[in-house]
């Protein structure tokens, strides 16, 4: 899974920081605990994404790895040579 913005890709650092506002004013990193404030329990729906600026679901940030067309290709050669 990689976790980036879906509009500027920006991926989120370790440290990078937001805050529940408004909200309690905790400050932690969203992808710690899906969006989920740690200071109230607030179930945040959009994140802020500090490389461009832009609102986005936070669900849309999470992507499934796809594999590259190449190794499918041989993993599906070596399926085709073993069957």
């Amino acid at each position: 899974m990689k976790i980036f913005c879906p509009h500027c890709e920006y991926q989120p650092l370790a440290a990078d920081r937001w805050q529940c506002r408004p909200g309690c004013f905790t400050i932690w990193n969203t992808f710690e605990t899906h969006a989920c404030c740690p200071g109230c329990a607030k179930q945040w729906r959009l994140t802020w994404c500090p490389g461009c600026g832009r609102y986005s679901p936070h669900d849309d940030w999470y992507h499934d790895d796809v594999p590259d067309e190449s190794i499918a290709e041989t993993e599906r050669d070596v399926e085709l040579v073993g069957a």
